[in-house]
């Protein structure tokens, strides 16, 4: 018998070889699947406790000259001399500048002519009324009508003394303002002046002062307080703050001066704290970032932050009751350090609540298992 052989293709041969493979070794038995349960993890819980939260905000201020003026010429004159420039350190009282009017000196010696003249008058009168006087005391030698016009004319003469004595009080008075002086000790910061400069009164003159002047050795430090903040401040708490211009020194200063009313435009309340500046480290015009202490004035319900539940509705927190979630409507107070003051009349010390909140965690559905965390403590500051 003849058998016939068939030529097989190179490229069937792989595919030839991997089905005996099969066919000579049956599959293997199917791994069997085990069905592990997870246990739902307990829900956390803590206490309620009641405690003060205190907490610091911080807020921009700015420091400020404790004097400031901006001096002007009273008089229209031209400056004759000036004695003091920008940075020049000035005691109270000292000479700043001479100015020159020369009608201001004519009228000056007009007055006190007329008041020379006027006191001789006045001499003569009051000498011819001693002389009648000393004559009347021997009857019959002066008429009582001459007696009496001798005095009238006297005081006459008197009050005509005064009147130009007081005009020219005045007019010396007015040629004292031609000396700028300086009214407390402290720092020119700005000069606009130079000798032969036509100086005058705000808006007549020149609208530019001559000098400023300025308390550098004392400072204010100036701050806007929120509304919100208002409630917890007091005299003579103390502040901490920085400037730009020394950025590793911590300055400390205390409230001296609160307002006691709100600006009606930012709905703030001004305080001020007075700043020694001997070194003059410290310059008016920075700007100075605040730390402001808020201690607590009343105590209060302290949850951690993560139990209150912000929704679009309401702000509550979850008490476990009777292994049930219940729902307590709170309002939030201030934060720090991870808690939140809670205020509300159906919470009570003691009360469990679920530590981290969420509104999947309906109102009335079952906790199956719990795990009690560490009540909340009260925190001591934080930064708002």
């Amino acid at each position: 018998m003849k058998i016939k052989l068939t030529r097989i293709s190179p490229m069937l041969v792989p595919l030839v070889a991997v089905s005996m493979m099969v066919a000579c070794h049956p599959d293997p038995k199917p791994a069997e699947t085990k069905t592990v349960k997870t246990e739902e993890p307990p829900t956390e819980v803590v206490g309620v406790v009641k405690g003060k939260l205190s907490s610091s905000v911080k807020i921009p201020g700015e420091l400020t000259a404790y004097h400031e003026v901006d001096i002007y010429a009273k008089e229209n004159s031209f400056v004759k001399k000036v004695y003091v420039d920008v940075g020049s350190e000035v005691k109270e009282g000292q000479l700043l500048a001479s100015l020159d009017a020369p009608e201001i000196t004519s009228r000056l010696l007009e007055a006190q002519s007329r008041l020379k003249g006027q006191e001789a008058i006045y001499t003569a009168a009051k000498a011819s009324y001693d002389r009648l006087y000393e004559t009347s005391k021997t009857p019959g030698t002066i008429s009582p009508n001459d007696l009496d016009q001798a005095v009238a004319r006297k005081n006459a003469e008197l009050a005509q003394l005064e009147a130009l004595r007081s005009a020219y009080n005045v007019i010396a008075q007015t040629r004292a303002y031609l000396d700028i002086r300086a009214p407390f000790s402290g720092v020119i910061s700005n000069r606009n002046i130079a000798a032969g400069a036509y100086v005058g009164p705000s808006g007549k003159g020149s609208d530019l002062p001559l000098f400023v002047l300025q308390q550098q050795s004392k400072l204010r430090l100036v701050v806007s307080v929120p509304e919100a903040f208002t409630g917890l401040l007091k005299a003579q708490n103390e502040v901490a703050f920085t400037v730009k211009s020394l950025p590793n020194q911590t300055f400390k200063a205390k409230i001296t001066r609160l307002a006691g009313s709100l600006d009606a435009r930012l709905r703030s309340e001004r305080i001020e704290m007075d700043v020694t500046n001997p070194g003059k480290q410290l310059l008016p015009g920075a700007y100075a970032e605040v730390n402001l202490p808020l201690p607590s004035n009343d105590s209060s319900f302290i949850v951690p932050r993560t139990a209150v539940v912000t929704s679009t509705e309401k702000v509550f927190v979850i008490r476990i009751t009777d292994n049930k979630a219940e729902w307590v409507d709170v309002k939030k107070g201030r934060e720090a350090e991870g808690k939140t003051e809670v205020y509300s009349d159906d919470l009570h010390p003691g009360d469990q609540l679920v530590k981290v909140g969420t509104d999947e965690i309906r109102n009335g559905s079952a906790i199956k298992r719990l795990k009690v965390s560490e009540p909340a403590q009260e925190a001591s500051s934080k930064t708002l």
